[in-house]
């Protein structure tokens, strides 16, 4: 039977989490709670299976179950009254470690994080300062950047798009690397490509306003296909499938995903459209972070995850390989090796 175990709390069951958690007794030591086999984590309001962190994050820590022999809990948040008591919670388990995922959850971390000094904490996609929070953020305009370079060389019409679900740097880091890759695609081309939906000078752009209204990605992809994009990078969870709809309905637009591969995430149906995805790849984050709790390694450093060291990629081309010319392929190949050599740097001000 797997250790693994799923809770959801919601603001009717904050009051009775212990008895559904059925959690042991708080060990001595934080390191002890950890070598016993303890690790939390709080997703926000997207849910465990929301095609992003917190899925990512909790595939993670269930590598990190088989790995490393600890047992991994995931408290889900289902609205914004849930996640401080859920952290909360938490805490309150006894264990070593606690991950929360994204901006929605800083609040309630650094709380926690100060009034429980012996807890180490984890953050994705979030920076708190704190002693004991370690943010596990990603440099994402360099892979995003090979995103851009893609969708114009591959763009038939000279348009391409993007639109984000808030004005935040997470989602932003994402449309400047795009708009730079597209950039440095004329200008190695010769091209006007054009970027619709954000202007990297004035930071700003065209955002639905959440991460779970599918229909509203879908409207703003329409909106973009009917100015002739063919190649639209949404940075909006969920929302973002509005956007692949769109693109299937259409039949000659192509999606660029976020955070996951797409083509192994999202329903099968999207696959004709999915031309690759921007990856973060907050797995082995996870596996090494439980990994440092355990030997007492633990520090609040961030983790950035880079080209260089895997944390961001591109994903395959799975089944549109064949709109991406050899020639495309080695190009791109080119300008991942001159990012990680540092012959090639990819700036935004919301860079981590």
């Amino acid at each position: 039977m797997s250790l693994r175990r799923i809770v959801t709390f919601g603001a009717a069951l904050v009051a009775a989490s212990a008895a559904v958690t059925g959690c042991a007794p708080a060990p001595e030591g934080a390191g002890d709670a950890v070598a016993d086999g303890c690790v939390r984590m709080v997703t926000n309001s997207g849910g465990l299976e929301d095609r992003s962190f917190n899925q990512s994050s909790w595939e993670g820590l269930q590598l990190a179950e088989d790995e490393l022999g600890v047992e991994a809990e995931a408290l889900v948040s289902t609205s914004e009254t849930d996640l401080a008591p859920n952290v909360r919670q938490a805490v309150d388990s006894g264990c070593a470690l606690v991950v929360t995922v994204g901006w929605e959850l800083a609040e309630a971390t650094l709380a926690e994080s100060e009034a429980n000094p012996e807890v180490s904490f984890a953050i994705v996609d979030e920076t708190v300062d704190a002693a004991n929070v370690k943010p596990v953020v990603f440099d994402t305009a360099q892979a995003s950047f090979l995103a851009g370079y893609l969708a114009a060389g591959v763009s038939r019409t000279g348009v391409v798009a993007t639109f984000g679900g808030g004005n935040q740097p997470p989602v932003t880091l994402f449309m400047d690397g795009f708009v730079d890759g597209v950039a440095k695609y004329n200008e190695v081309h010769g091209g006007d490509v054009r970027v619709l939906g954000w202007n990297k000078e004035e930071q700003d752009g065209s955002f639905t306003g959440d991460f779970e209204d599918i229909n509203k990605g879908k409207v703003l992809a329409e909106g973009f296909i009917d100015q002739g994009a063919d190649v639209i990078l949404p940075v909006a969870g969920q929302v973002g499938e509005g956007a692949a709809a769109a693109a299937i309905e259409h039949g000659s637009t192509s999606v660029i995903w976020v955070d996951s591969d797409g083509y192994e995430t999202l329903p099968a149906e999207f696959r004709p459209v999915l031309l690759t995805s921007v990856l973060k790849n907050t797995q082995q984050a996870m596996v090494e972070i439980v990994g440092a709790v355990q030997d007492g390694s633990f520090t609040s450093d961030p983790y950035v995850g880079t080209l260089e060291n895997g944390g961001v990629e591109i994903a395959p081309y799975h089944d549109l390989e064949s709109l991406v010319a050899p020639g495309l392929q080695g190009e791109i190949e080119g300008l991942r090796q001159a990012i990680i050599a540092g012959e090639l740097v990819v700036e935004s001000p919301s860079a981590p």
